[in-house]
């Protein structure tokens, strides 16, 4: 899950209707989260630009701990076209992470689900 590049808490309402809206959430999530998945899989080379994104994301933060701000501009800027490649589908990608709490069940549910598609990329 350390692959994530983005995570989120959604906070709203307490009311019981916020309870089911909650669940229709999730599952809404979920959802986009196999459809996305499962999009980028089935595309050689979507699956390879989100896997240079994982890649890549790696090098940046080892670049942010040694402060090489000159390096992480650079992969970032490299991270953003890759991005791009991938197309609306990373963009839905991380709504979704932004939108759940990754230590709930469900979103542990639903990082299992991006982590599937993280598992195709070489090590």
């Amino acid at each position: 899950m350390n692959r994530l590049l983005i995570a989120g808490i959604v906070i709203i309402s307490t009311a019981p209707l916020y309870a089911q809206r909650e669940q229709q959430n999730i599952a809404k999530l979920k959802a986009d989260a196999r459809n996305v998945v499962g999009t980028i899989a089935n595309d050689k080379a979507k699956t390879q630009a989100y896997c240079q994104v994982v890649d890549l994301g790696r090098q940046l933060g080892q670049a942010d701990n040694e402060k090489d701000r000159k390096r992480a501009r650079t992969l970032a800027e490299k991270i953003g076209q890759l991005q791009k490649q991938i197309g609306p589908e990373f963009v839905t990608l991380a709504n979704i992470v932004r939108h759940v709490d990754l230590n709930s069940p469900d979103g542990r549910e639903i990082a299992l689900i991006i982590e599937s598609l993280n598992q195709t990329c070489p090590e």
